[in-house]
């Protein structure tokens, strides 16, 4: 069923929004959530969760065109805030090494005043994605947004765990540079 379909199906209040959408995106959103919690029972209950929130955020939003990305950001923030509540004392070290790579480039604000605008940090992130050519763009998104390992990332493109670490170093390096061009300071 179409994307589109099924917005309708939530925007009349019909059951069969939640099947449509789990028969269809089912499987990636819990895979998504399973490279977070690593643990199956804890994702198939993140991936519920998704739906719930889907259900009473359509309205008023409508993800027509954007429905899987829409889905996706909400099942990832409900797996990273069930993996902090699981590990409050103890980190899960996985997701302390992803967030220490990208600290170094991305401006943490002190205060609310402070804050980055949103939609000004998104353009400038779809702007500095744009740039990259398919390939770096793609190891990219797996490290940072699907929360592949470098040996995931290694096998999925046929490259050296050597190679996927320089290509994210680089780029990395190149996103603190455009932040910096841009008047963000780290």
């Amino acid at each position: 069923m179409e994307d589109s379909k099924i917005i309708d199906l939530y925007l009349l209040r019909d059951d069969d929004a939640v099947k449509q959408t789990a028969d269809k995106y089912g499987k990636r959103l819990r895979s998504l959530s399973y490279a977070i919690v690593a643990d199956r029972q804890t994702a198939e209950e993140c991936e519920n969760d998704t739906y719930i929130q889907a259900w009473n955020t359509i309205p008023p939003n409508e993800p027509r065109t954007y429905l899987y990305a829409y889905l996706a950001r909400i099942v990832r923030h409900i797996s990273l805030n069930c993996c902090r509540d699981r590990s409050r004392l103890k980190r899960n070290a996985f997701i302390c090494e992803l967030s220490a790579e990208l600290q170094q480039c991305l401006p943490s604000p002190v205060d609310l005043e402070t804050r980055l605008d949103d939609m000004v940090l998104q353009a400038i992130l779809n702007d500095f994605l744009g740039e990259l050519d398919a390939e770096k763009r793609n190891i990219f998104i797996r490290r940072y947004w699907y929360m592949d390992s470098v040996a995931q990332i290694s096998r999925r493109f046929h490259l050296s765990q050597s190679n996927v670490k320089t290509t994210l170093f680089r780029c990395r390096n190149r996103l603190q540079e455009k932040l910096q061009k841009e008047g963000y300071s780290l």
